[in-house]
């Protein structure tokens, strides 16, 4: 597992990412320029960074073995024990 170090300089650039793409398309807005081949790869560019930001947040899959198996998973807390 990467350690929060990485995970916080990893999303400082992607929050970056989100910014700059969400920043061009509100300027994009701003000259009225909502359509065409500017629009559409702003649109596109934020739409990767919003992927990319989210992809960082989603939860890390257990392997379903350890459960089955009773094994602890890593930080998991047994409040039934």
């Amino acid at each position: 597992m990467p350690s929060i170090d990485n995970f916080r300089f990893t999303a400082h650039h992607r929050l970056l990412d989100m910014d700059e793409t969400t920043t061009r398309l509100m300027m994009l807005v701003v000259s009225r320029e909502v359509s065409g081949s500017r629009w559409e790869e702003a649109v596109s560019l934020h739409k990767s960074a919003y992927e990319a930001w989210a992809a960082l947040l989603s939860p890390v899959e257990i392997a379903p073995i350890a459960i089955l198996d009773g094994r602890p998973v890593e930080g998991s807390v047994h409040l039934c024990d």
